[in-house]
Formats: structure tokens, sequence, C-alpha cells
């Protein structure tokens, strides 16, 4: 733990305590090296806080309104967000410029600058944020429980209604079983899928899978044939959607050989380390496969 200085916030800009935050697993890949960013870094993208201070020109938040940082801002003008097929508004930080929209960091520390993580940084009592990158909550929501929609619960459960677009009574496959796997999961069963085999080599977590809405959950270490091969004998080779959500590039691809080679969707959601290239047979895309980002 180190202090810091955070400076008040300029134009359009809101400074927030935080209240109570959640590590995700691409903070720890930060921390690690494994992923890239702007070095010092405060991590933390995912968190509930309360106004402390406003810029000029703030506008939807005031002092004590209670926030959920977003890494994923909505300032409403560029192509994405003017899109109704865009979410990814070109105002986010997550490609690691580690600065805010005005291009400075507000953080110092003896003097020098330490850097953003995403726009949000909340791995910290204060942080200052662009006005675009909040969210007011209901002032009765439990900071401890609320944070999880600044990332964790809203990814996964996203990833399967938005992202998707799990359809009733399809079969769905969750590879990864951590909270954000288990979000998934959750979407799955919100849209109606009428099977959510969990996966995961970890079979401790098959129990709060299974209490979430999976139907039934396996370990690949139970198996000698490749996973995909497992799949499509239990299903009758009728997997509509499955989700990679571990961020490993092998199970990426196990994970689109395993949906339907003609209408399935593939959906990656875990991040993998930023060097890590990609190889596949084109062959799985072919056929009708879908791949998509989360």
């Amino acid at each position: 733990i180190e202090e810091i200085e955070v400076a008040p916030p300029k134009a359009k800009e809101v400074r927030i305590k935080i209240l109570a935050t959640g590590i995700c697993r691409t903070d720890d890949h930060v921390i690690k090296g494994i992923m890239a960013a702007q070095y010092p870094v405060i991590v933390g993208h995912e968190a509930t806080g309360v106004v402390e201070s406003i810029g000029e020109g703030v506008t939807t938040v005031k002092p004590g309104d209670k926030v959920i940082p977003l890494f994923l801002p909505q300032c409403r003008e560029c192509n994405a967000c003017r899109n109704p097929d865009g979410n990814f508004c070109i105002e986010s930080d997550i490609t690691g410029r580690g600065v805010l929209s005005e291009g400075t960091t507000r953080f110092t520390c003896k003097g020098k600058p330490v850097y953003h993580f995403m726009g949000t940084s909340t791995f910290t009592e204060y942080t200052v944020v662009d006005e675009f990158s909040l969210a007011k909550i209901d002032a009765a929501a439990p900071p401890e429980k609320v944070c999880l929609i600044g990332c964790g619960f809203s990814t996964g459960y996203g990833a399967a209604i938005k992202t998707g677009k799990v359809t009733p009574g399809s079969i769905c496959v969750v590879f990864g079983l951590g909270g954000v796997g288990l979000s998934v999961i959750m979407g799955c069963k919100s849209a109606g899928a009428s099977r959510i085999i969990g996966i995961d080599l970890n079979k401790s977590k098959f129990e709060k899978a299974m209490a979430v809405g999976a139907t039934e959950c396996i370990s690949p270490k139970d198996f000698t044939k490749p996973i995909n091969e497992v799949l499509s004998e239990m299903t009758g080779d009728n997997v509509g959607f499955s989700f990679e959500v571990i961020g490993r590039l092998d199970t990426m691809v196990d994970a689109l050989a395993s949906c339907h080679m003609n209408y399935g969707t593939s959906v990656v959601v875990g991040a993998p380390p930023s060097a890590n290239m990609l190889t596949y047979n084109p062959m799985l895309l072919f056929t009708g496969r879908t791949w998509k980002g989360c």
C-alpha cells in the first residue's frame, strides 16, 4: 500500500470515493506483466463509489451520488455509441493509454505520474474518471454486491444475452466456471437454453455452477478424447452456443470446434496474455460457424 496524490477533477470529470471493488483476472494479468499497460499503474475496474466532487460542466451526477465506474463508457457521440449494434466507445481506454480523455493523469506519487487503467483505476481510496465513464445507481444498492456489475457479472451475462444471443431451447457450453463463467450460465438460463454444460478442471466449482443454472458439469481430465468430441457425443452434435471464459488460446479453439459446424456460435470472453497469437484451422469457420469476441 502506497500513498499517492489524487488531483481534483478537471472539466467533465468526476472524483469518487471507492466503497467496494472486486478483482478481475485482467487486473491480475497487468499486475504480473502478462497484459500490456502503462506503468506505474493503478489497476481495478469493477467497483462502487460515491461522488466526492465534480469538474466544470458535469451534469449527470452530483456529490453524494452512488455510482459504478465504467471501463466501457458511453460518450454517446462516437460511431460505436451511435450505432445500435455498437458498445465499444472509442473514448474507452481499453487499449492502455493510461490517461483520461483529456490526455493526462490525475495520479502522482512523490511528484511522478502514475497512470490510469481502463479509465477507472479502482484499487485506490479515491479515483478520477470521465463523466461519461460513470453510471448512477440506486443509493440503497449494496456496494459489495453491485460492484460486480462493473465487469464480472455484466461481461458474462452480456456475453450470453447480447453477444451470443442465446436462443430458447438451445444447448450451451461454458468453458471456465469462475465468477464470469457463472454469469454466462445465468445469462444462458435467462435466455431459455434447454441444456447448459459447464466445463472446468476444478470439480469443486460444479456445485455452484449447478446452483446458478448449469444442467450438468464435466471435467476434461475425465476423458481421453478431445473435449469437442466428448461434447458432440453428449449432445448429438447440437451445441448451439459455446463460451470460452478462461483466456487460453487452446481452449478458445476447443470452444469453437465444440459448437455446431454450420450454425454454432462461439464467444470469446476470457482475456489472454497480450503477446499471444492465435492459430487455428480455418475450416472450422468455412462451414458456417460464427466466432465472436465479447
